[in-house]
C-alpha cells in the first residue's frame, strides 16, 4: 500500500483507492458497540411520525412536509438535491439544528493533499456558529446502485480531513490551540437509509495527506448500520416502512452524544 500513486484529487474524486494509499480502513461495529450504549433510545419525536405511514395521515404539517421529502428522496427521478431537502428537515426534526447550530448544504472546504489545495464539498454540514465547528457532516451516494456506497465513504473521510483543518483553523483565529485529534462524526445517506460513522482525524494523517505519504498508524474509521428487521431492503425501503422508521430514529437520537449535542 505505501506504493500506491497519490495524487491531489478533489474530494469528490476520492475512491476507496485514496483510503488504502493512507492508510484509512472502514470496520462495522453493531449498533450498541457503535453508539455505546446497552439499548437504542426512543426517538425524540413527534409520536405521528412513528405511527403513521402517510404525509396525508399526519395531523401536523411539519411531519406532513418531512414524510413528503422522504418520498421524493425515494425517487431517483427527484434529483440529488432530493436527499439533501430529506436530510436537512429530518436533522431539524429531531434537534440537530437548533438556534446556534444550523444545516449548511453545499459547503466548500479546501483540502491540502500532495501539496496541491483541492476542495470537499459537503451535501449537508451541522456548523455550531458560536464555537465556529463543523460538528456532522452528511454525504449522498449518488450511484444508487444497490451495493455499499464505497465511494461515498470514502468521500466522507475527505471532508472529515478536511473539516478538521478547518476546524483548527477557526480555533487558532479565536486563540486557541489547535486539536491533535478529533473524532468526526459523519453519515453516508443511500435514498433514506443512513450509515453513521465515526472518523477519527489527527495531526498526524492530515500532515501525510498534505505531503502525499503513507501513515504508518492505520486509522480505524467505524461505522454502523441501523438494526433493522429486514437488512437485505435497508437501502431500498430506507425510512419508509414504521419498523424502519422507528430504528432509525432511535439511531439518530443516539448519534447526538458522539456529535456532541
Amino acid at each position: 500500500m505505501a506504493n500506491l500513486i497519490r495524487s491531489a484529487k478533489f474530494g469528490s474524486d476520492w475512491t476507496i483507492n485514496e483510503l488504502d494509499s493512507y492508510n484509512i480502513r472502514l470496520e462495522r461495529q453493531e449498533a450498541l458497540e457503535f453508539f455505546g450504549v446497552p439499548v437504542l433510545p426512543d426517538p425524540a419525536v413527534d409520536p405521528e411520525l412513528l405511527q403513521h405511514l402517510e404525509a396525508d395521515e399526519m395531523q401536523q404539517d411539519r411531519n406532513a412536509e418531512l414524510i413528503n421529502l422522504l418520498d421524493l428522496a425515494m425517487l431517483r427521478s427527484s434529483g440529488e438535491s432530493a436527499v439533501v431537502d430529506f436530510a436537512v428537515e429530518l436533522l431539524k426534526l429531531t434537534g440537530y439544528v437548533r438556534r446556534n447550530r444550523v444545516a449548511r448544504t453545499r459547503k466548500d472546504l479546501p483540502l491540502l493533499i500532495c501539496g496541491e489545495w483541492r476542495h470537499a464539498k459537503t451535501d449537508v454540514c451541522i456548523v455550531d456558529r458560536e464555537q465556529g465547528d463543523i460538528l456532522l457532516l452528511v454525504q449522498e451516494d449518488k450511484l444508487l446502485e444497490d451495493t455499499e456506497p464505497l465511494d461515498a465513504r470514502a468521500q466522507l473521510v475527505a471532508e472529515a480531513l478536511a473539516a478538521f483543518t478547518e476546524n483548527n483553523a477557526s480555533r487558532m483565529s479565536s486563540d486557541l490551540a489547535p486539536l491533535e485529534s478529533k473524532v468526526v462524526s459523519g453519515i453516508v445517506m443511500v435514498g433514506t437509509a443512513p450509515t453513521f460513522f465515526k472518523i477519527p482525524i489527527t495531526q498526524e494523517l492530515v500532515t501525510h495527506v498534505r505531503h502525499g505519504t503513507y501513515p504508518p498508524t492505520a486509522t480505524i474509521v467505524n461505522y454502523c448500520f441501523p438494526p433493522v428487521p429486514r437488512p437485505a431492503r435497508r437501502r431500498r425501503d430506507g425510512m419508509k416502512p414504521l419498523d424502519n422508521r422507528r430504528q432509525f430514529l432511535s439511531c439518530y437520537q443516539a448519534f447526538k452524544t458522539i456529535v456532541g449535542i
